[in-house]
């Protein structure tokens, strides 16, 4: 058994274990139940779950959660169509969500995949540094299915050139 501040009370019957929680006002915790003898922890329980439920609000803190948005094409859509759409992916983009772009093949549009893989061409095309693609494009029965996730952000390693500002002494 095991006290709440870390001190050993060494290897003592239940019974005991019982009586010694209750003399100093906690909780006996079976912590090990498999171990040969099982390990016994006296805390205050409630205290216990208070430190837990702190430690997974920080860690939810700290994780950033990344959606799936989906934008749907066709393979034969008009060009404004299709900018309003990649409009619409680079806000998605630019919120650090990933972008699944599906293009939908009705009746026999199927016969003709190529345009469906321009589309997706197109789209990645117009996007430009600020995508990725994750998942390259792939059938799924009749939907053309790629993921582009957010481009990794460079660091500013442009600099500036003072050749403009030149002065001259009189």
């Amino acid at each position: 058994m095991v006290g709440d501040g870390g001190t050993q009370y060494g290897v003592i019957s239940k019974t005991e274990a019982m009586e010694k929680a209750t003399e100093l006002g906690v909780d006996l915790v079976l912590v090990a139940p498999n171990a040969k003898p099982p390990v016994a922890k006296l805390i205050d329980f409630a205290k216990f779950r208070y430190q837990q439920e702190k430690k997974e609000q920080t860690s939810k803190k700290k994780t950033s959660v990344q959606e799936t948005k989906e934008i749907r094409l066709t393979p034969f859509m008009a060009e404004n169509d299709l900018n309003t759409r990649i409009k619409k992916a680079q806000k998605f983009l630019v919120g650090n969500d990933k972008v699944r772009f599906s293009v939908w093949f009705h009746g026999r549009q199927i016969t003709r995949k190529q345009f469906g893989f321009d589309v997706l061409k197109l789209a990645m095309e117009k996007l430009g540094g600020i995508a990725a693609v994750e998942q390259e494009p792939k059938f799924r029965g009749k939907i053309l299915q790629m993921t582009i996730k957010p481009a990794k952000a460079k660091g500013n390693t442009s600099s500036k050139s003072n050749t403009g500002s030149t002065s001259k002494a009189s």
